[in-house]
């Protein structure tokens, strides 16, 4: 006879970790499927960074802000280490510090604060040259992601008695049951949270969402010991892929001035995240290539482009490249989160950016309240 629960999840990256969470503090018993012996997918191969600055006014920034409140607590619930806190983006250019302003004295800026040049070396003596300022949000907040997404499954099925079915395949999902290439789970409810994987299931549902797959040249690099960033440090180049930027002023004369100065760094989709480890090593983030099928291989040309803004901005180049990666994660042009429900029962949530961490857990609250009601 199968197992019987109130919800299953399939996928134990971050969005399905998070929609345990909400449905085991709502009184359900909850199964978490996941085809990998641990988590291997988009949630540990990022930045780990949770952000709430650069969201749109909104859902999505409510979200966020949401998010980012239940990550502290369950950081502190789960022993989860949160590495450092806040973002600084360093404008290189007059037109990114008129975008940076601008965002700072809006809803979404609430909080944020955008310091002039004279200011800006004072406060952020890590950031060279000749800037034009630095935007500063405290909301952030990084973790390890592959050691926090353990620790939190963990914390889920000792704290909150949510099952994991690890090395377990879903082949298909209908009302009241779960196909597995373990036997079948029965679950009154199913969320799919498969990450980039949208064409296993309920994939003929999802054409619509205009998904494809992203990849993100990733590195851990290491300078001089000592070294220490006031936060998760951006640039220019990330202005552009910030949706809470987009009608602002200062973002199109920037587009103009970027394409001029570093095509190729668009032509690669480079925008610099960096965020630091408490060994002092940096996570650097990256490039996007879309693609149906992104290739495994990692170039030189693009590594250099990453390392350049790098240097440009902290002034410094590493000392080590320690390792280098390809991050991988679902995306759509058209959202950021996408969902369906294929029945009155079943739910298929899809992060379709690289901000899954900074909207799962809001995202989750509001998937569990629709499946099972908001009284609980």
């Amino acid at each position: 006879m199968a197992e019987s629960y109130d919800l299953a999840v399939v996928g134990a990256g971050v969005v399905g970790l998070a929609h345990a969470l909400a449905a085991a503090r709502s009184g359900r018993r909850v199964v978490v499927i996941e085809r990998d012996p641990r988590a291997n997918g988009a949630s540990i191969r990022m930045t780990g960074l949770v952000t709430v600055a650069g969201h749109a006014s909104g859902a999505m920034w409510r979200r966020a802000r949401r998010s980012r409140e239940i990550w502290a607590d369950v950081c502190a619930q789960a022993g989860v280490r949160i590495e450092h806190e806040g973002l600084a983006i360093v404008a290189r250019r007059p037109e990114a510090a008129i975008a940076l302003d601008a965002f700072a004295a809006s809803e979404a800026g609430e909080g944020c604060s955008f310091y002039q040049p004279d200011d800006a070396h004072a406060l952020f003596p890590q950031f060279k040259g000749d800037i034009a300022g630095v935007f500063w949000s405290p909301d952030e907040l990084r973790v390890e992601a592959k050691s926090a997404l353990a620790k939190i499954a963990a914390w889920l099925e000792d704290a909150h008695d949510v099952a994991f079915k690890w090395e377990t395949a879903v082949s298909g999902v209908a009302d009241g049951e779960v196909t597995t290439s373990r036997g079948p789970v029965s679950a009154a409810a199913t969320v799919v949270c498969a990450g980039d994987d949208f064409r296993t299931l309920f994939a003929d549902r999802l054409t619509g969402a205009g998904l494809t797959k992203a990849k993100s040249s990733m590195l851990r690099v290491r300078v001089e010991d000592g070294y220490e960033l006031p936060g998760a440090v951006a640039s220019d180049l990330t202005i552009l892929r910030l949706p809470g930027f987009e009608e602002l002023d200062g973002v199109e004369a920037l587009r103009a001035r970027l394409e001029q100065e570093q095509p190729e760094h668009l032509r690669h989709g480079v925008a610099l995240l960096v965020a630091q480890s408490s060994d002092g090593s940096l996570v650097v983030s990256g490039s996007r290539e879309l693609s149906a099928c992104p290739d495994p291989f990692e170039t030189q040309v693009v590594e250099d482009l990453i390392l350049e803004e790098f240097a440009a901005v902290l002034g410094r180049k590493p000392k080590q490249v320690v390792s280098r990666w390809a991050g991988a994660y679902a995306y759509s042009t058209e959202r950021p989160v996408v969902t369906d429900a294929p029945s009155d029962r079943v739910r298929v949530v899809v992060a379709a950016s690289p901000a899954g961490a900074s909207s799962a857990f809001a995202v989750a609250e509001e998937t569990i309240a629709g499946l099972f009601g908001k009284g609980g």
